[in-house]
């Protein structure tokens, strides 16, 4: 009841007309940058435009153009949480409603151009909202999924010195718990049916606010979202992206991998903290006009899974290979006949998205064993740097990220003989045992080879005599150390959390 109560006043916006709208300042520019000048832009065979807006130059313009008749009125956003509760806009009401947001953020939460701000939100449409809000209006926006603890959330806001915080319900006692350790802190939103003492609520200043906003014109270099990225060593460290490396920069990405078009519904499973989400579904399903279809899903559950595969009609799907691996254990016999396109594998980081990737119709190699062959750090070719990400406020550490016409990831690969490459683990995430360095991914690829064992997960064990010791966790064990549990450990979208 809470949650039909929380979208119910969406679901009345709906009826309404959408408005007349501010479009950006540099609003011709559409007529001149189309979907094939953003992938010539991406491939650095043209220079990027003084000034981009995803939002004015995107995402107003499917708007206008479902104004006008040149496109049909479909979803941009489709989102249900297995309730009953559904929430369809087309692009015209993301318009609308996201100018109301940027006033929100504007006017009683007092943020301007350049302020960063959290959003700590769950898949509710409020995230897709505010994240649009926040380009609209040059806040540079950090998302963060809500299994963040005080800890964590502590140190990203004092680490970035935002203004303000953007949570839900059940992460907000977690950011009072902090909130006085943090000076520069000043508005905390909630975006909640329930009012919260301390904080300004997102669905009463909706209400409010006007309809009438002027896009901020971006420069294609200006910042527009922070990533705080896990690394395996030292506290977590501020990826940020320019207005363009993150919508510009995924254009390629639409078109080959996820193989887009604007007729196609794209379910990305990624949780809202992750870079991914914003990659899926976000800028590269809404450059190529396509809907994005989310499911709230609190908890993976793979009955849940298949049956909104079978309920709803998805043609694209994006998830963790683990989820892929579920489905397998299951009896899929009632679901034969889906016309789906599961997405194939790919490498991405936070840093710089998707590196390289199997497109669509091409040979999928199968198999976990890593081929002979010399193994070497993953390098990604050079492009235009305002396509490339930044550690922001390091600026040391991005200059080591950077030799000659290439950006070191940080990660360790291998290419064998039919030009595949294959991920072999992080460079820096490797257990010293005995002075033997040994690969968490190559264990647990071996490991998986065997009929018995379902999934693996590897992780350390400080050792007194050897330094650290292999400590494997699986359905079935074969270990140096053994430990039974009933499951792995998953985040919210199904993937291993092998921090356990």
């Amino acid at each position: 009841m809470k949650i039909f109560f929380r979208y119910q006043t969406f679901r009345f916006i709906w009826l309404a007309k959408p408005p007349g709208r501010h479009l950006h300042r540099d609003h011709q520019l559409w007529t001149h940058l189309t979907l094939a000048d953003f992938e010539a832009i991406h491939r650095c065979e043209r220079s990027l435009p003084k000034n981009f807006n995803f939002a004015a130059d995107v995402l107003d313009q499917w708007s206008q153009k479902e104004k006008t008749g040149e496109r049909p009125v479909n979803p941009a956003l489709w989102w249900v949480n297995g309730k009953g509760d559904e929430v369809k806009w087309s692009f015209r009401e993301l318009s609308s409603f996201s100018q109301k947001a940027a006033n929100v953020l504007t006017k009683p939460c007092g943020l301007q151009r350049g302020d960063r701000v959290a959003v700590i939100l769950p898949r509710i449409p409020e995230w897709w909202l505010l994240n649009v809000a926040c380009i609209r209006t040059g806040i540079i926006f950090m998302p963060g999924t809500i299994q963040l603890t005080a800890k964590d959330i502590l140190y990203r806001l004092r680490a970035s010195k935002a203004k303000c915080i953007v949570a839900s319900e059940e992460v907000a006692p977690v950011v009072e718990s902090i909130a006085v350790e943090c000076p520069d802190l000043k508005a905390k939103l909630l975006v909640s049916s329930q009012s919260r003492n301390g904080w300004l609520s997102f669905q009463e200043l909706f209400q409010l606010a006007s309809e009438e906003h002027s896009c901020v014109e971006t420069g294609s270099e200006e910042p527009m979202a922070i990533y705080f990225t896990s690394g395996t060593t030292g506290s977590p460290k501020m990826a940020q992206h320019s207005q363009s490396s993150l919508s510009i920069g995924s254009t390629l990405c639409g078109r080959y991998w996820l193989d887009l078009k604007s007729s196609d519904i794209m379910w990305n499973m990624s949780d809202t903290g992750w870079v991914k989400a914003a990659i899926g579904s976000v800028f590269s399903s809404w450059l190529h006009g396509a809907c994005v279809f989310v499911h709230q899903m609190v908890q993976f559950d793979v009955d849940t899974f298949l049956d909104t595969l079978t309920t709803y009609p998805i043609t694209i799907l994006c998830s963790p290979p683990t989820v892929y691996r579920m489905l397998v254990q299951k009896d899929l016999k009632r679901y034969l006949g889906r016309n789906l396109h599961l997405n194939h594998k790919q490498y991405l980081s936070s840093q710089q998205g998707i590196i390289c990737s199997n497109q669509k119709g091409q040979e999928i190699k199968l198999g976990m064993y890593l081929p002979p062959g010399k193994k070497g750090k993953c390098l990604r070719l050079k492009s235009t740097r305002p396509l490339l990400f930044s550690l922001n406020d390091n600026p040391e550490k991005t200059a080591a990220t950077i030799r000659g016409d290439f950006y070191v990831t940080g990660d360790r690969g291998v290419m064998d003989s039919d030009g595949y490459f294959w991920f072999v683990g992080r460079a820096d995430d490797v257990i010293i045992s005995s002075g033997y360095r040994i690969g968490p991914f190559e264990v647990e690829s071996a490991l998986i080879e065997h009929p018995a064992v379902v999934e693996s997960a590897v992780v350390s064990s400080p050792d007194q005599i050897r330094g650290e010791v292999d400590e494997l966790s699986h359905n079935i064990f074969l270990s140096i150390r053994w430990n039974f549990v009933q499951e792995l450990p998953r985040h919210i979208t199904g993937k291993i959390n092998a921090t356990f």
